[in-house]
């Protein structure tokens, strides 16, 4: 959800990954040596990006269902059954199946499932791998499955646990939006720690997962190792430029259209795959998103997400952990304004990695990158 326009120094040597300096009486972030901010691309001021044309969700005022309306499907309708299909189709087709049966394979090799129990509330998750634990949160619309590229590389080294957040897939589903407020989902975390029976975890989150991330940091410092948030800013980013960016506040829209009474009739699974990209995978997340509650996944926006008018008016505790942002540029939802000054916020290191061509779901669109970002950075003592 946001977008930022750093660069790295060049005494550094990395073209894609930025080491964001505190003021000059801070403390230097990496490697002992500082960085640089210098100008947006192209020149932008960061609080004024120039616009970009994200998918387009029409939401209807008359009751009707949303409808996405620049997305189109990547793949062709199918012909009917009863005529014999050309070759080249009945190739495709089997092989449409093949990579169906590999993905369904897949899924079930990414580790064991199971469930923790917070507060009576069942968390399902998977897991991975052997040694210090690193908790993955998803955000919306997803599950555990967004981070099928990261979790085999993680679990070389780390026990990996990726959850479904309550209200999602095979977690519990509770009803009434004070079952969503921030508190409750971050102490669904502190129940996986407690049900792994460990102290300490790398907190890693992407979205409202990344927000549950930075509110662990935050309220049980002595609980996280280290945190890695995926375009999501500190909250404190976020409500300045709510109070302050007209831009921001309208691209918000999405958010009060969620937080209003009766959006959830208006959604359904198959508008909210929109933005995954293939095809097997789509398949499993209508099958993930048709056991979720979609009212449930809405309340996340009603319980915890500012409402009009929008004030900065919070303070929050300070977050004691080394932190890593990896940032998508084409993230239309958040403006990269929100990230100036998250150096303020946190009292460790802060490495901030930005992908230009990536959007919001940056560690899907450019999976690779992002789990060499992030292995390199935990590995890195």
């Amino acid at each position: 959800m946001l977008a930022f326009g750093y660069q790295t120094a060049p005494a550094l040597g990395m073209q894609s990954e930025t080491h964001v300096s505190k003021p000059a009486n801070a403390p230097i972030l990496e490697r002992g040596r500082p960085a640089r901010i210098v100008a947006t691309p192209g020149g932008r001021d960061a609080r004024a990006p120039e616009a970009r044309k994200p998918t387009t969700i029409h939401w209807p005022a008359d009751g009707r269902a949303a409808t996405v309306k620049s997305w189109s499907r990547p793949y062709p309708a199918f012909f009917d059954p009863s005529k014999e299909k050309p070759m080249s189709l009945r190739v495709s087709l089997t092989l449409s199946l093949m990579l169906a049966c590999v993905s369904s394979l897949r899924a079930q090799e990414l580790g064991q499932e199971g469930y923790a129990d917070s507060g009576g509330v069942k968390i399902h998750y998977r897991t991975l791998g052997k040694g210090p634990l690193i908790v993955l949160i998803h955000g919306f619309p997803d599950y555990w499955y967004s981070w099928r590229d990261q979790m085999p590389a993680l679990a070389k080294h780390f026990q990996v646990v990726a959850i479904d957040q309550r209200g999602y897939n095979k977690s519990g589903q509770p009803k009434g939006v004070e079952n969503y407020a921030l508190d409750k989902l971050v102490e669904d975390v502190a129940a996986v720690l407690k049900h792994f029976k460990q102290d300490k975890a790398v907190i890693v989150g992407h979205d409202w997962g990344g927000l549950v991330a930075w509110t662990f940091a935050m309220t049980h410092p002595d609980k996280t190792a280290k945190l890695i948030v995926l375009n999501l800013p500190h909250p404190k980013g976020l409500m300045r430029e709510l109070a302050t960016n007209p831009q921001q506040q309208k691209n918000s829209q999405y958010a009060r259209n969620f937080q209003a009474e009766g959006a959830a009739a208006k959604l359904s699974p198959e508008l909210l795959v929109f933005w995954v990209k293939e095809p097997d995978a789509r398949k499993h997340y209508l099958e993930a998103l048709r056991r979720s509650s979609l009212e449930g996944m809405l309340n996340y926006y009603k319980a915890n997400y500012p409402k009009e008018p929008y004030k900065d008016d919070k303070t929050f505790p300070p977050v004691k952990c080394p932190v890593l942002l990896i940032h998508g540029l084409k993230d239309p939802f958040l403006l990269p304004g929100a990230l100036n000054d998250t150096w303020k916020w946190v009292e460790k290191e802060l490495t901030l990695v930005t992908v230009p061509e990536a959007g919001h779901f940056v560690h899907r669109d450019a999976p690779a990158l992002v789990t060499r970002k992030m292995l390199r950075w935990l590995l890195d003592e």
